[in-house]
């Protein structure tokens, strides 16, 4: 901060003692060493705050980018959810349609072997779908 040596101190002493005088100058002193001592307090209370304030600002950003992170994982987990709830579903309806009975007349029938593949997928589907449904009302699933 200010460069000063010994022999600066020294002219200073002198002139202060002559200045001041022999008597004063003691107690002149002691309250310059107060003052100087406060003064340093205050300089390092100053840079600690702004320390913490920085330290802060770095905890905000860190806490935006950690709830930044934490939305973009819960999207994906929802759009996979979704996803998956879509494709349960239309795997629930082929199989609901697949069950249906042919109407009379067609001569399309479902061959014999097919049905009991159908009737089990339907049956699991229907399982996983009252398995959401509990899951949703906040049931554990049967």
């Amino acid at each position: 901060m200010f460069d000063v040596g010994f022999s600066e101190i020294v002219v200073i002493a002198v002139v202060a003692l002559i200045v001041i005088g022999p008597e004063r100058l003691p107690k002149v002193a002691r309250t310059l060493g107060h003052l100087f001592g406060r003064m340093q307090r205050y300089v390092n209370d100053v840079k600690a705050d702004i320390s913490r304030e920085m330290e802060l600002d770095e905890l905000r950003k860190l806490q935006a980018t950690v709830q930044e992170a934490a939305r973009d994982i819960e999207h994906s987990v929802k759009k996979e959810i979704n996803a998956t709830e879509t494709e349960l579903n239309s795997i629930a309806n082929s199989a609901a349609d697949a069950m249906k009975p042919a109407p009379e007349g067609n001569s399309s029938a479902t061959s014999p072997a097919a049905i009991p593949a159908a009737e089990s997928a339907a049956s699991t589907t229907s399982q996983l779908e009252l398995g959401l449904d509990n899951s949703r009302a906040g049931k554990p699933s049967s």
